[in-house]
């Protein structure tokens, strides 16, 4: 394991971190094109929906399931990057005790 592995897991947990707060304020930039696209869906049918004087509750529920999906996602994205960061410091360790206990004695 090298430093440079180290620091590219933890830049990635920062954008991942940063997306996920981003979705939980509701903005649509860390969504991925599928997330997207059922969102701009979501909102052009209420829009059309509220125009003609109707309930837009199907609309509503679809945005709000769309975005905590994608706030599942990122979730489970930062937890395995945790897990992987977790992964590399103890397999350095456990390197760095067998080169340690392997003296020339």
């Amino acid at each position: 394991m090298s430093s440079a592995d180290l620091r590219r897991l933890d830049r990635e947990i920062r954008v991942t971190a940063k997306k996920l707060e981003a979705v939980r304020r509701g903005e649509l930039w860390p969504l991925n094109g599928r997330e997207r696209r059922a969102m701009t869906r979501a909102v052009a049918g209420g829009a059309y929906r509220t125009l003609r004087g109707r309930s837009t509750g199907h609309a509503e529920q679809q945005i709000e399931s769309t975005g905590s999906a994608a706030e599942m996602r990122l979730s489970a994205e930062l937890t395995a990057l945790h897990g992987e960061r977790q992964r590399l410091i103890t397999e350095a360790a456990q390197i760095k005790a067998a080169k340690k206990s392997s003296g020339w004695w």
